[in-house]
């Protein structure tokens, strides 16, 4: 131990119960009795796949499902996210964004800026939100006043993306150095577009697997998902979604998801059951590349 720094059996655990925060006087010492093997952090949005929890458990020294901070930090944020495809030569849909003290102070400038560059509908999102959480569709500048407003309050950074004609398409991704990517999974929302309500409660959007599209767009829309997940440095999992413009077929990448839902109506184990992978398989294989993963992180030479 250093000077300045924590020692372990000095650092009490809060967890939570509910929606209460319980204080555990016990140090994590008192656990070890336990060895935890490998933790699977099945969580959602800001602090849980934004590297924070990822962060914690590479303190603390436990292997962990999924991507490590860089890769679950940049992915969370969707620009920094769009910074790192163009870089990597993944077509994607044009954009600007603006800060929450921008939005405040320049509503209508930033509004006329939206207009100079992109006719409507455009659609506005938090940079750094899961599960469509915050996002909107505008189809004119009171509406896009509004939805600046709304995608504010979820994130200092909002995103201003220009509408894609385009059928909604998912591809998984499962590995570490040597990723392989499942076959395209096509969402046919009931709302106009996928947002949170269809993914977790109407349950009313139709899934094509396989995605009825030609095996020369199928292919590289796999090769894409793949890129975007080297590109972030990705370990474990990752859920790359794309359009596919209804016309030209051309193929541009959304967003990237390196903590994707397993819920019973989620695409990405939906797409790995179709590729003969069952969900306990799935999940083993996981825990295995957690592992893989922890070990192969270890530094060979003391600094």
């Amino acid at each position: 131990d250093k000077t300045g720094c924590l020692p372990r059996d000095s650092v009490s655990i809060n967890y939570v119960m509910g929606n209460i925060l319980v204080r555990d006087e016990k140090t994590v010492s008192d656990y070890q009795m336990d060895k935890i093997d490998v933790v699977f952090p099945v969580l959602h949005g800001c602090n849980g796949e934004d590297g924070t929890i990822q962060g914690f458990l590479e303190l603390m020294g436990i292997p962990y499902v999924g991507c490590g901070v860089l890769s679950s930090a940049v992915g969370m944020d969707k620009v920094y996210a769009k910074i790192i495809f163009e870089k990597a030569g993944i077509p994607q849909a044009d954009y600007l964004y603006f800060t929450r003290k921008e939005i405040a102070k320049e509503a209508l400038i930033i509004a006329q800026k939206v207009e100079d560059k992109f006719s409507y509908p455009v659609f506005i999102k938090p940079s750094n939100a899961g599960s469509s959480v915050g996002v909107s569709k505008a189809g004119d500048r009171d509406e896009l006043l509004k939805a600046l407003d709304y995608a504010a309050k979820h994130d200092r950074k909002v995103m201003v993306e220009e509408f894609i004609d385009g059928r909604e398409v998912e591809c998984a991704v499962l590995g570490n150095d040597e990723p392989m990517a499942s076959t395209v999974g096509e969402i046919v929302p009931n709302n106009d577009f996928y947002d949170y309500k269809a993914k977790y409660i109407d349950n009313k959007s139709k899934i094509l697997i396989p995605a009825d599209l030609p095996d020369d767009v199928i292919e590289q829309i796999r090769e894409y998902a793949v890129r975007a997940f080297k590109a972030l440095d990705c370990s474990g999992l990752s859920r790359v979604d794309f359009f596919v413009h209804r016309e030209t077929m051309k193929v541009l990448i959304n967003e990237i998801n390196t903590l994707p839902g397993f819920t019973d109506i989620s695409m990405y184990p939906i797409l790995w059951k179709e590729a003969g992978i069952s969900y306990g398989e799935l999940i083993e294989k996981l825990i295995d590349l957690a592992i893989e993963r922890f070990e192969d992180n270890v530094r060979e030479v003391d600094a």
